[in-house]
C-alpha cells in the first residue's frame, strides 16, 4: 500500500540564501532528513518545477513542491489481540507489552505480533513506516514501548531514540551474586557462528550498558539496568559477558544450575521459567509535539514477580536453616 504525499511551501525570508536540503528540513519537519534528501535526489521535491541538488541555495520566495508515494505498509494483516494501552493522545501511544509478543512480522511469523495488533486498534497506523513502531522489545521481553500515531511524531520520537533522549529503564534477575553496580561498555555486533545470537566484537556497534543492584539473593541478583545505547539483545549480551546471564535466557544463560539447597517449589519453577527475566519497568521522554516531560512506569508481570517472591523466600529459608 502507498500514501500520496503532496506538499508545498514558499521559501520565507529569514531562510534566503540557505541550502535546499537544509530549508526543506525547516519547512518540512514531520519528514526526516534523510527521506527528503531522498527525494531532493530523485526529484520527487523540486524548486519552481525544476530538479536541484540538496546544496543548491535558494531565495525568498522559491516554491518547493513534494509530489510523491509513501509506501507504508507491506500487506499486513490487522487482528484483534489484547493491547494494555497506558497512555494515548493524538500523536502517540504508550503500551505494556506482554511476554511471548513478537512486535515486528517476519518470515514464518506473519501473524500474532504487535505490529497486527496495532493495526487493529488503530486502522490510521498503516499509514506509517513500521506501523509507528519506532523501537522494540525482545519476543520474551516484557514492558513499556512507545508507538508514534503520526508521521511527525515518528521523525521525532526516532530523533529522540538517536539523540539518546528516551530514559529506558528495565530490571532483571541474573545467576550469580554481584557486589555492586557498574557500567559495561562493549561493543555488540553479529555472533560469528549463530545466526540468532549477537556477540561481544570488536568492530561491532558502540554500546553501553549501565546496572546497579536491588536485591541480592543467595544466587541471584534483581538488578536495575539503564540503557545508554539500544542494541539487539544488549542487556542480555551484555550481562552475560560478566558472567551474569539473565535467569532463563534460553540464548545466553547456558546450562541451568539450580542453587545449592533451594526448595522443591524454587527448583521446579526455575526448570519451567523458559524465557529472559527481564522488564522494560520505566520509560520517559519529552513529548514531541507539546514539549512536556512525560514518564511511564509499569508493575512486574506475574511470573516474574513470582521469581522474585520465591527467590525472597529462599533467602528466608536459608537464614532459618543456619539459624542455631
Amino acid at each position: 500500500m502507498t500514501t500520496r504525499i503532496s506538499l508545498q511551501a514558499a521559501v520565507p525570508e529569514q531562510l534566503s540564501g540557505s541550502r535546499l536540503d537544509q530549508i526543506a528540513a525547516k519547512l518540512f519537519p514531520e519528514y526526516s532528513r534523510s527521506r527528503l534528501q531522498s527525494w531532493i535526489k530523485d526529484g520527487s521535491l523540486r524548486v519552481n518545477q525544476a530538479q536541484l541538488k540538496p546544496k543548491d541555495k535558494l531565495a525568498a520566495g522559491d516554491l518547493i513542491e513534494v509530489e510523491t508515494e509513501l509506501a507504508v505498509s507491506e500487506g499486513w494483516t490487522a487482528e484483534a489481540l489484547p493491547l494494555d494501552i497506558v497512555f494515548e493522545d493524538e500523536a502517540l501511544l504508550v503500551l505494556n507489552k506482554a511476554v511471548n509478543m513478537v512486535v515486528h512480522p517476519a518470515a514464518g511469523n506473519r501473524e500474532g505480533t504487535l505490529l497486527n495488533g496495532l493495526l487493529h486498534y488503530c486502522p490510521a497506523l498503516e499509514a506509517l513506516p513500521r506501523a509507528g513502531i519506532v523501537h522494540r522489545l525482545d519476543k520474551d521481553t516484557t514492558g513499556l514501548m512507545v508507538v508514534a500515531k503520526t508521521l511527525k511524531a515518528h521523525t521525532n520520537l526516532v530523533k529522540l531514540l538517536q539523540a539518546r533522549a528516551v530514559t529506558r529503564e528495565y530490571e532483571a534477575v541474573i545467576k550469580g551474586v554481584l557486589t555492586g553496580g557498574g557500567t559495561i561498555n562493549k561493543p555488540l555486533g553479529r555472533h560469528p557462528v549463530n545466526r540468532k545470537k549477537r556477540a561481544i566484537v570488536d568492530a561491532g556497534q558502540h554500546a553501553v550498558t549501565h546496572y546497579r543492584v536491588l536485591e541480592k539473593h543467595r544466587s541471584h541478583t534483581h538488578v536495575q539496568v539503564n540503557l545508554e545505547t539500544g542494541r539487539t539483545h544488549q542487556i542480555r549480551v551484555h550481562m552475560a559477558s560478566i558472567s551474569h546471564p539473565l535467569v532463563g535466557d534460553p540464548l545466553y544463560a547456558g546450562r541451568l544450575q539450580l542453587p545449592a539447597g533451594c526448595s522443591p517449589v524454587l527448583a521446579e519453577f526455575l526448570r519451567q521459567f523458559k524465557r529472559q527475566a527481564l522488564h522494560a519497568r520505566r520509560l520517559g521522554f519529552v513529548h514531541p509535539l507539546s514539549g512536556q516531560a512525560l514518564e511511564w512506569e509499569v508493575e512486574h508481570p506475574r511470573d516474574f514477580e513470582e521469581l522474585l517472591q520465591l527467590l525472597a523466600a529462599d533467602n528466608h529459608d536459608a537464614s532459618v536453616s543456619r539459624a542455631p
